[in-house]
This record gives C-alpha cells, sequence and structure tokens, in this order.
C-alpha cells in the first residue's frame, strides 16, 4: 500500500513539474503579434540561427572594450553595449554585457529600466553612487556609493541610475541577463516619445507646469527645478 502512495505522490509531482515547466520563454522584443499566414512573418523570439557548421570565431567575438566611450555630451556618460547586436553567438544564450563611461564631476547614466534583464554591475575606476526604486507600492530608493571592485545588482525591470560624484573619470562594467536586455530610459520615452504624450496627461501625472513637457526634450531629461511637487 505504501508502495502505491509512493507511485501516486511521485506521478502528481512529475505532473506538477511538467506544468510548472510549460511556460512561454521571455520575449526579446517589445511585442510579438501572432500571425496565422507565416509568409507575412517577420520577428522572431530572437534571431534566425545559421546553420552551426557554418560559424567562425568572428561570429563570437567583439574587440573594443579598452576603448573610453566619448562622454562629451549633456549626461556627461556613453554606454557600449556588447549584445546580439555586435555579437552574432550570443544568439539564444541569454547574457550580454556593456561597458559605461562617466565624466568627472556629475556624469550619468540617467533613471532607466531594462525589462528583458537583470544588470550586476562592477566599478573599474572611479565612484559611482547607484541605486534602484522598488514596485508600487512601497517605491523605496535602494542606494549605495561604489568603489573601484565594488559590485551592485539592479533587478530585472527596475528603475536604476549610476552617477559619477567623483572629480575623475569613471569606468564600469555590467553584465544582463538576456542577449537583448532592451533599455527605457524614463524621462526620453516619457517627455520624448513619438509621438508626444497629451500635455494633460503629463501635467496630471507627475504635478508638472505645462510647459515643462515641451522642455529639454533633445537632451532626454527634464529639469528637476520646474516640478512642482
Amino acid at each position: 500500500m505504501k508502495g502505491v502512495h509512493f507511485l501516486v505522490s511521485f506521478l502528481f509531482l512529475a505532473l506538477a513539474s511538467s506544468f510548472a515547466s510549460a511556460s512561454d520563454p521571455s520575449p526579446l522584443q517589445d511585442f510579438c503579434v501572432a500571425l496565422n499566414d507565416t509568409k507575412n512573418a517577420v520577428f522572431i523570439n530572437g534571431k534566425f540561427c545559421n546553420d552551426p557548421k557554418l560559424a567562425k570565431a568572428e561570429d563570437f567575438f567583439f574587440s573594443g572594450l579598452n576603448m573610453p566611450g566619448n562622454t562629451s555630451n549633456q549626461l556627461g556618460s556613453k554606454v557600449t553595449p556588447v549584445n546580439v547586436e555586435q555579437i552574432p553567438g550570443l544568439n539564444t544564450l541569454g547574457i550580454s554585457l556593456a561597458r559605461i563611461d562617466f565624466a568627472p564631476y556629475g556624469g550619468l547614466n540617467p533613471p532607466h529600466t531594462h525589462p528583458r534583464a537583470t544588470e550586476i554591475l562592477v566599478v573599474l575606476e572611479g565612484t559611482l553612487y547607484v541605486g534602484f526604486v522598488t514596485s508600487n507600492p512601497d517605491n523605496r530608493l535602494i542606494t549605495k556609493v561604489l568603489y573601484p571592485g565594488d559590485v551592485f545588482v539592479f533587478p530585472v525591470g527596475l528603475i536604476h541610475f549610476q552617477f559619477n560624484i567623483g572629480n575623475t573619470n569613471a569606468i564600469a562594467f555590467a553584465g544582463l541577463s538576456s542577449q537583448n536586455p532592451g533599455v527605457i530610459t524614463i524621462a526620453k520615452a516619457v517627455f520624448g516619445s513619438n509621438p508626444p504624450i497629451n500635455p494633460d496627461v503629463l501635467t496630471k501625472a507627475f504635478q508638472l507646469d505645462k510647459n515643462v513637457s515641451a522642455m529639454d526634450v533633445s537632451v532626454g531629461c527634464c529639469s528637476p527645478f520646474n516640478i512642482m511637487f
């Protein structure tokens, strides 16, 4: 009798496991509209695969992360991505990399999210003030000052940032848990969308002066001094 109970329990767990593992893979693009007629299909969850017999070393190689990025811009930062667009061999492997350069005295990688990846950041040079905000309803800000050799994790989908608080250049490398993590820069998405979001929506949502929605869109950020909180 005990053997029967064991067998039933085993079969139940096996069935439960099969349901638990029968989920769709995480999407690698913002959306994928289903088509019944595949002749018009253009996008898939990832990229089409080349014949493995035709793979070559260059498919798995990228050169240039030793070169500093140009931080001569209004944010004072430069992100150099290494994802499936730069290394075709990353397709389906679920990992990518980025180098981030920061100008002295306030170089900023502005608040943004990666909808498809957790990020782990290591500082090589300089001093960075970093942080992320938890989801509703708490919206808790979690921050840390990082020095060379320090590592910090930004959970998938959460708004986060990195800010150079030092008087020298700063360099960091980030690993991301997707071949195509995606990035949504918050200010640019909200105030620089195409077409623009109705100013009444922004005024109500952010408690802004109505003219702010048309200001500084080209730099992907807005001045905090215009916010009426």
